[in-house]
């Protein structure tokens, strides 16, 4: 007898990543589709595009899932709808009906500055990625998400919204109010889906090695105070 081939979890989900050409997005994608999901990689900049493109490509290699790879500005006031708008007319090209099944809101950007270094420029940008980018998203993506209760979205937050990290007032502030956004969206979708947030401390990303010597300096306490290898 032929063996029974077992469906993974997330066979026939569908899963957006926004930001999901590298670091913690592009490990997120790899991980839903090691479940079966078929994935929606979103990137910023054309100088992400043949980044996303390889991952999407690994994904097909490594667990036979599909993906859409979309470019689009979550820090821009269309973006986030023109993101749903292609996304749906991909997947409905393809002849599947477009249910959101899955939504991690990961893209964002981070200017580590103290005080007297923090410009105007770098808090609009900062709240209009962070912050104004998952909202118009998810204002966009809730007619398409489930009806059954069964859909998940992710918010990726930080643990700079609780520790006050120096030097970042403003990104600790855009997730700090991400959380707050998570446990509105919570309530106000709780006939479509989970909403969640998750805070991590310090991860090793392009975006973590950018800092300045300075902000890296200023969080070594944190770092050097974490539990590691306790148990």
């Amino acid at each position: 007898m032929a063996p029974t081939l077992v469906p993974r979890a997330l066979e026939g989900k569908l899963a957006l990543v926004t930001g999901a050409s590298r670091g913690i997005g592009a490990a997120i994608a790899e991980n839903l589709a090691s479940k079966g999901a078929t994935l929606i990689l979103n990137y910023t900049s054309p100088s992400s595009q043949a980044t996303a493109e390889e991952l999407s490509a690994k994904l097909l290699k490594d667990h036979s899932v599909p993906s859409y790879i979309i470019q689009a500005d979550m820090g821009s006031l269309t973006g986030p709808s023109q993101l749903i708008a292609s996304a749906k007319s991909a997947r409905e090209a393809d002849g599947h009906a477009f249910i959101l099944d899955i939504i991690i809101n990961n893209a964002g950007v981070a200017v580590n500055d103290f005080l007297p270094a923090i410009q105007i420029a770098d808090f609009d940008s900062g709240y209009h990625v962070n912050v104004r980018g998952p909202l118009l998203l998810m204002q966009a993506a809730q007619p398409h998400l489930p009806t059954d209760r069964f859909g998940r979205i992710v918010n990726i937050s930080s643990i700079s919204a609780q520790a006050g990290f120096v030097g970042q007032s403003i990104y600790g502030g855009t997730k700090a109010a991400l959380d707050a956004m998570t446990r509105t969206w919570a309530r106000e979708l709780s006939e479509n889906a989970t909403v969640n947030s998750i805070n991590p401390g310090p991860v090793a990303t392009s975006m973590w090695f950018g800092n300045s010597e300075e902000f890296m300096e200023g969080i070594r306490p944190f770092i050097q105070g974490a539990p590691f290898g306790t148990g």
